[in-house]
Parts: structure tokens; C-alpha cells; sequence
């Protein structure tokens, strides 16, 4: 323990400015939803409405909980939100963990440390108390909203603990990711995709099979059904498996080398690729393993919401309520269902591009861009490489999405031809996605030390917009602001040329404003 509480002071300052945004931004989402849900559904008569509605379809409570939390207002607010503040949380957890870990071990930070009077393990204990005392600082802001905006005490007690729980689990496992992987790329690659598994199963499960949900902890974080049968033996499920993974991480760290992860890089080939010798060639090799394992994920999830496309009309039969939730009602309720899918997976295209772009950030911080920009590297070939890497690999995320959708779904219809469509419709998202993206690149130029707390507001600000503008009543003028506001809803509406231009001239526009910036700036600061 030597060195912890100095080390835990260490990281409270270095992230000062980055945990705030992190919980306020879960308890703005709960904050929201629950003011605007207690509006919306404030007598029992509406809230078994609305329980008749959501409770058939299948597609609505894969993307939201098990319909059993829609027995109270306090229910119906962890089922709009809870699956989504549980992946906030998680990717909070994660980026803290991985940082002040595999990170500080990658740039040579940590080995600065241990060379004064810290323990071998002070490091990782540091980092994970920051998680818990994140994780405790967004329970207190559930909880502190949720009773402030009338709900019960002991419900809003529960999903407060139950969000930290899921926060605790996803902390431990990343201190585990740290000691397996030598790279901080690679903790967070397997870190998120745990996560879009613990979503998946938990989807699978709510709609299908629940065994499936109770192999998530998004699935345990629901399943103790705050505000109704408040569950709490769930939460010593998570806080058992926190523990238990915090103690594999403290073994995995005492038998391995510093430096190294228990999966060793492989030896590189004696002599590089031609296409190493260009800045395009270098971005795409250190760029390639992400873009592969998003391309795979996102279509993966694409087909997981294509092959729900043939049953939504069914439901809407049974259940015609459900049409006032579509965004184009009743009359073409496949293609309103294939437009709010498709809109998600642009937005995950969004987030990789994001994360594409602030590699730049990374190479420039680590000390990896000067040697390359001494030599014959222009400042504009360098930063276009790995901007040109983020661009075409989102443009490739967002297809795979349509492809996947139009292919699961062309297999439960019978018609082939749906790949093909559904992956032209993905293209008409694309101008809103590079949009995002624009927004890392003008911070980059101007404002690097901000720029991946811009790149990834931007991206949080779309996607509020765009999943829950009408559920949070947000004003025109905040729904302008999105990119993705001023595109059609394709398929459900017709596509014109005109707003993808004009979004496309603001893209360049960004872009080449970011450019600007990086040739007047210093490098490294």
C-alpha cells in the first residue's frame, strides 16, 4: 500500500476536469428522464398504457430492460435509461482504470513512479479506489436526483447502487485486461467489447431466453427492479465478482514482468512492408485491429436488429400503441423501425471514427509524431494520414451496420436485395458521422490538450439528440445542433441531395480549419 493515498491524489487531480463530465453526465440522463417520464406517464391510467404498448414489442425491450420494471413511474425511468447510464458508467470505469494502469506502463509514466518509495501494487490499488470513489460520487447523484425529483427513497437507494455495482465489476475487470495486454489499445478493445456483450446478452435475454441477462451485469443491474420488487441480493452479485476479479488482477500483477502483459507482442518481421515507408501506410497499420474489430461488432449487432425487422409489423398489430413511438407512426412502421437502428449504428461509427481521430492526440503525447515530422513528413500528410484512417474506417463501421441489418433482415423476409439497400440507406448517415469526427479534427488543431473532450462530447450531444429528443422534450434549437437532425430518416423518408451537401461543406469546412490550426500550433503540447 505504500504510496496509494499519494497516488489517489495524483489521479483525483489529473482527472479533474474529465470524472465531473463522466457523472454528470449519468446523472443528467436519469435527471432528465425522470422529470420528463413523471410528466408524461403521472397517473396510473397512463403508465398501463404505456405498460400495454412497450410490453409487445420485442424490439423495444431489447434496446430498453425486462418489461417487469414498468409496474411504477420510478420502473418506467430505469427502463428508458438504465441500460444506457450502465454503459456510461462502465466506459467511465474504463478509460480511469486503463489510464492511470496499462497506460502510465505504455508511456513510461509508471516506471518514473516505482522509482521512488511505491508499492509494486500501489498503482492498481490507486486506480481502482479512483473508480470506487467515482462510481460512490455517481450513486450519490442518483440518488440525490431521484429523490429530489419525487421518487421513493428506497428505490432510488437501489438504482443508485445497482448503477455503481455495474461501475465496480467493469473496474475490476479492466485492472484484469491490464495485466493480460501490453498495450493500452488492446485493454480497451477487450474491455468494449465486454461491455457491447454485456448489452447484447442482456438484449438477448430481455426478448428471448432470460438465463441470457443473467450473464451480464447490465442484466443484474436491472434485474433488482428498483422502485418494485427492489432486488438487492443482485448487487452482491456484482460486488462478488468485483472482488473476485480484483484479487485475479492483483495475482496476474505479481507474476508478470513490468513492462509485459501475460500475452506477449509477437516479434515484428525482420523487414517492414513497403507501406510502412508512407504516413497512410503507418496509420493504417497501427489503426487496423480496431477497424477490423468495430467493422465485425457493429455488423454483428446490425444483424441482431435486422433479424427483429419481420416481426414489428406483428406486433404493431397487436399492439397499434406502438406506432405513436416510431418516428413515421403506423404507415411504414419496418422501415420507421430500420431508420431508429440504422441512426445507432451510425452513431457507433461516430464514436469509432472519434477514437480513430484522437490516435493523433496519442502518437503526438507519447512522443511517437516528432521523430516522423523531422524527417520529410509534412505536418499536413502526418495529420491527414490518421484523419484519412477515421473517415474511411467509419464509412466502412457504418456499412457494416447496413449490410448486417439488410442481411439478417433479407433472410427473414426472403429477399436478398435488402443487403444492398440497407447498406445504400447506412450511406445516407455518413455526412452526420464525419460531422462528429470534424469536430476531433478542428479540436486537434486548435485545441489538442480539449480535443478528445470535444470529440467525445460532440458524439454524446448526437446521440442524446437522436435517441432521446422526444422522450426528454428538448427544444428545437438543441435538436438543430445535431448534425443528424437535418438528414432524412432513411428508408422511412425520401432522400434529396441537398442536406447531405450542405453537412458535407461543413465537414470540409471543419477539416481543413483543423489543418490549419496543426501547422501553427507547437507539437507535443
Amino acid at each position: 500500500m505504500t504510496g496509494t493515498g499519494i497516488l489517489l491524489s495524483f489521479n483525483l487531480r489529473r482527472d479533474r476536469v474529465a470524472l465531473p463530465l463522466w457523472i454528470g453526465g449519468a446523472g443528467l440522463l436519469f435527471l432528465i428522464q425522470s422529470t420528463q417520464s413523471q410528466n408524461l406517464y403521472g397517473t396510473p391510467e397512463e403508465l398501463a398504457a404505456l405498460r400495454a404498448t412497450l410490453g409487445g414489442n420485442t424490439a423495444v425491450i431489447a434496446m430498453s430492460g425486462p418489461v417487469e420494471l414498468l409496474e411504477s413511474i420510478g420502473g418506467e425511468i430505469v427502463f428508458e435509461i438504465f441500460a444506457f447510464a450502465a454503459i456510461i458508467v462502465a466506459l467511465m470505469n474504463m478509460f480511469l482504470v486503463g489510464r492511470h494502469t496499462r497506460g502510465d506502463e505504455e508511456t513510461g509514466r509508471a516506471e518514473l513512479i516505482r522509482s521512488a518509495r511505491v508499492g509494486r501494487r500501489s498503482p492498481l490499488q490507486a486506480a481502482l479506489l479512483l473508480a470506487v470513489l467515482a462510481d460512490l460520487s455517481v450513486a450519490v447523484a442518483i440518488f440525490a436526483i431521484g429523490v429530489g425529483t419525487g421518487l421513493p427513497a428506497a428505490g432510488s437507494l437501489l438504482v443508485a447502487v445497482a448503477l455503481a455495482g455495474v461501475g465496480l465489476v467493469f473496474a475490476a475487470l479492466t485492472a484484469v485486461a491490464a495485466q493480460v495486454f501490453e498495450h493500452a489499445r488492446g485493454v480497451y478493445g477487450a474491455v468494449g467489447v465486454a461491455i457491447g456483450a454485456a448489452y447484447m446478452l442482456r438484449a438477448a435475454g430481455d426478448a428471448g431466453n432470460p438465463a441470457l441477462s443473467w450473464a451480464s451485469p447490465i442484466g443484474w443491474g436491472q434485474r433488482t427492479f428498483p422502485y418494485g420488487q427492489d432486488r438487492w441480493w443482485p448487487v452482491l452479485l456484482m460486488i462478488g465478482t468485483a472482488v473476485l476479479l480484483t484479487g485475479i488482477a492483483i495475482v496476474a500483477l505479481d507474476r508478470r514482468d513490468f513492462g509485459a502483459g501475460l500475452v506477449r507482442s509477437r516479434p515484428g518481421p525482420p523487414r517492414a512492408s513497403w507501406a510502412l515507408g508512407t504516413p497512410t501506410g503507418l496509420a493504417w497499420r497501427l489503426h487496423r485491429g480496431s477497424v477490423i474489430g468495430w467493422v465485425l461488432g457493429v455488423g454483428v449487432l446490425g444483424a441482431a436488429y435486422g433479424s427483429l425487422g419481420d416481426s414489428i409489423e406483428q406486433y404493431l398489430a397487436d399492439n397499434p400503441e406502438v406506432s405513436e413511438f416510431l418516428p413515421g407512426g403506423a404507415s411504414d412502421v419496418v422501415d420507421a423501425y430500420l431508420a431508429l437502428t440504422i441512426a445507432m449504428g451510425a452513431l457507433l461509427a461516430a464514436a469509432f471514427g472519434v477514437a480513430a481521430a484522437l490516435r493523433a492526440r496519442a502518437e503526438e503525447t507519447a512522443g511517437r509524431a516528432e521523430p516522423l515530422l523531422a524527417t520529410a513528413v509534412s505536418r499536413g500528410a502526418w495529420l491527414g494520414s490518421h484523419l484519412g484512417v477515421a473517415l474511411a474506417g467509419s464509412a466502412l463501421v457504418l456499412l457494416a451496420a447496413g449490410f448486417g441489418e439488410g442481411l439478417a433482415y433479407g433472410l427473414t423476409v426472403n429477399d436478398p436485395g435488402q443487403a444492398v439497400r440497407m447498406t445504400g440507406v447506412a450511406l445516407v448517415y455518413l455526412p452526420a458521422v464525419w460531422a462528429v469526427v470534424a469536430v476531433a479534427a478542428l479540436s486537434l488543431g486548435w485545441w489538442a490538450r480539449a480535443a478528445a473532450v470535444a470529440g467525445w462530447v460532440a458524439l454524446g450531444y448526437c446521440a442524446v439528440v437522436e435517441l432521446f429528443a422526444d422522450s426528454f422534450n428538448l427544444p428545437e434549437w438543441m435538436q438543430q445542433a445535431s448534425p443528424f437532425v437535418h438528414l432524412p430518416d432513411a428508408p422511412l423518408e425520401s432522400v434529396t441531395a441537398t442536406p447531405l451537401i450542405v453537412v458535407g461543406v461543413v465537414v470540409v469546412a471543419l477539416i481543413t480549419a483543423g489543418f490549419a490550426g496543426f501547422r501553427r500550433r507547437d507539437v507535443g503540447y
